[in-house]
């Protein structure tokens, strides 16, 4: 007997993803929502979205056994609104709400993990007097209420920075708020959450940094679980900008044990209930203590293939096996490579790009590389600063998966890939006209 899964915004990449899970021809995976509707569009019109994905559903003339997704808001929040429809498991429309909306999160956090969490405050970057409302001192960080990828977030050392960010904030954050104010009308939300505080509001933190890693896992029947913990290694002069995420992590597991009891804690006071999840975090070697970052309330699309490379499957077996309601056994180091690596090819300067790789080009090198996955997120003639989703600081213009036998193996690897990856580009103004 099939089962049929339906996930939202399904690519090519992540259909491959979800053929490496164990017992995958039993699966029929249907794509629910156009990709250019749910990643990265202009803008997002949530009743439309809500409506065609209805129909798609009900068109599909199938049973609908399972909904998954694995990208960032809305997504998030379209799983909710169709899983409360069809009555199949999942957090509520609420939960999930809070757990993506930066500042709520904190207030809850703020009522489990004091000690884990910085400094926080909210902001109106609409007010006229904001600056005038910051009542922490320099330097914090900025960043929209709701927003993936670092998209509008800034550090802020002065008040010519802060008033460069909020303008830069309010120039974009309508395109999340908006979409958010929207499924706000459609949740119940409950008294301790200030629904005055919305996605058009800011939330400033104090920084926090050190070890960063992620921790993967789910929660069900009230039980959260940990499974996997994914390093992550910055860049930039502001250590703002994602280099790369490794597996399996190398922190020491005194340190996992005590990130998973925080996380443990952190998913229950969210009032998360079967779904997925990962967690970020900073370990602070020299005060050895630990720093939550923030919490998604799903897989991390990016940490698929390292599972895969590793373990043998991709995590959407969690997911699936959790929409399901089934318990996962999850992982299984039954992999081909010891360690796993998703490399960010970033510039740090604006660009016109002029020469991109071809099928075949990046086909050779995948042979010739073997383990090695290339994804190139750019086109020629794209002005690298007019990119929608892209950080402040930072533009990623390519990422490549490596699976292999060690680290050392993998950095050298990926350097050589990036010496012969065909990627050129003209000084900005030169080619706009």
């Amino acid at each position: 007997m099939t089962t049929n899964v339906f996930i939202i915004g399904l690519d090519e990449f992540n259909l491959a993803q979800l053929r490496t899970i164990r017992n995958a021809e039993g699966y029929a995976f249907h794509g629910l929502l156009p990709f250019d509707m749910v990643v990265n569009p202009e803008s997002y019109p949530v009743d439309e979205m809500i409506e065609q994905g209805r129909e798609e559903l009900r068109a599909s003339g199938v049973s609908v056994d399972a909904i998954i997704g694995h990208w960032d808001f809305p997504t998030t929040a379209l799983l909710a609104v169709f899983r409360r429809d069809l009555g199949l498991p999942g957090p509520s429309l609420a939960a999930t709400l809070i757990a993506d909306h930066k500042y709520w999160a904190r207030l809850r956090q703020a009522k489990a993990i004091p000690e884990n969490i910085p400094d926080f405050q909210s902001l109106d970057p609409f007010d006229p007097r904001a600056e005038a409302r910051v009542e922490m001192d320099f330097p914090f960080w900025i960043k929209p209420n709701i927003g993936f990828s670092s998209q509008m977030v800034y550090h802020v050392s002065d008040s010519w920075e802060l008033h460069d960010a909020l303008a830069g904030i309010r120039q974009g954050i309508g395109r999340f708020g908006d979409p958010f104010a929207r499924f706000m009308e459609r949740a119940e939300l409950p008294r301790d959450i200030p629904a005055g505080i919305d996605a058009h509001h800011c939330v400033l933190e104090k920084p926090i940094g050190g070890w960063q890693c992620t921790l993967e896992g789910f929660v069900q029947q009230g039980e959260p679980v940990i499974y996997g913990v994914v390093d992550s290694i910055r860049e930039g002069a502001l250590r703002s900008s994602f280099a790369r995420y490794e597996f399996p992590s190398r922190l020491p597991e005194s340190v996992r044990e005590r990130m998973a009891e925080i996380a443990r804690r952190t998913v229950l006071v969210l009032g998360l209930e079967e779904t997925p999840f990962n967690i970020e975090f900073f370990w602070d070697q020299q005060a050895d203590h630990i720093w939550l970052l923030e919490v998604n309330t799903r897989i991390s699309k990016s940490h698929s293939p390292l599972f895969a490379d590793v373990c043998g499957a991709s995590h959407h077996e969690v997911a699936i096996d959790v929409a399901l309601g089934r318990r996962p056994d999850f992982p299984r180091w039954e992999g081909r490579y010891n360690v796993s690596t998703k490399f960010m090819l970033r510039r740090f300067e604006d660009g016109i790009v002029t020469r991109v790789p071809t099928r075949e080009e990046i086909r050779e090198l995948e042979s010739a590389f073997p383990g090695t996955r290339i994804q190139v997120e750019i086109e020629e003639g794209d002005r690298l600063s007019e990119l929608r989703g892209q950080e402040v600081y930072s533009f990623e213009v390519a990422v490549i998966f490596m699976g292999g036998q060690d680290r050392h193996e993998l950095e050298a690897r990926y350097r050589e890939v990036v010496e012969r990856l065909p990627l050129e580009f003209a000084p900005a103004g030169s080619g706009d006209g």
